[in-house]
């Protein structure tokens, strides 16, 4: 009985979560940019690519999703056989949990600029994924533990 319980609170917080269109995953955060393959024009979902733009797994993230990064927000825009393969991931992962991470490529105008990025942050992070249709007035604000997002209207 008690394995009962336990499992219904587990799947309760996770569906309400689902529904609060907010949660936070650890992702393998990979950079790109402008001439780099896909970067050179436009992405998969047909935007033009600039900084702050990213790319996702759309049946993971949905295309139009703001991902909350320790430094900065992006959009969710664009994806690639890579992201959706989770091969960084499942290569680079020391354990289970990191080779299970989803796989977010943040996109740059500059190769500087990205290669610069990935050499100060960490190659696996907690990021708040925010699906489109969350209430604009909210505003969150990142700390400088990339893995913990405040709302500042508590």
């Amino acid at each position: 009985m008690k394995e009962l319980i336990k499992a219904v609170v587990l799947v309760l917080l996770f569906v309400c979560q689902a529904f609060a269109g907010e949660h936070s995953v650890l992702a393998r955060v990979t950079v790109y940019w402008r001439g780099e393959g896909s970067g050179e024009h436009a992405s998969s979902s047909g935007a033009r690519l600039r900084e702050g733009h990213c790319a996702v797994d759309p049946k993971r993230i949905p295309y139009g999703s703001r991902v909350v990064f320790c430094d900065a927000e992006c959009v969710a825009v664009d994806s690639g056989p890579n992201v959706v393969n989770r091969k960084a991931a499942r290569s680079c992962g020391r354990n289970a949990t990191e080779r299970s991470a989803i796989v977010i490529d943040r996109f740059f105008d500059t190769k500087q600029k990205a290669l610069a990025w990935a050499k100060m942050h960490p190659h696996f992070m907690m990021v708040r994924v925010l699906t489109p249709g969350i209430k604009e007035g909210a505003n969150f604000v990142a700390t400088k533990d990339p893995s913990f997002v405040v709302n500042k209207y508590w």
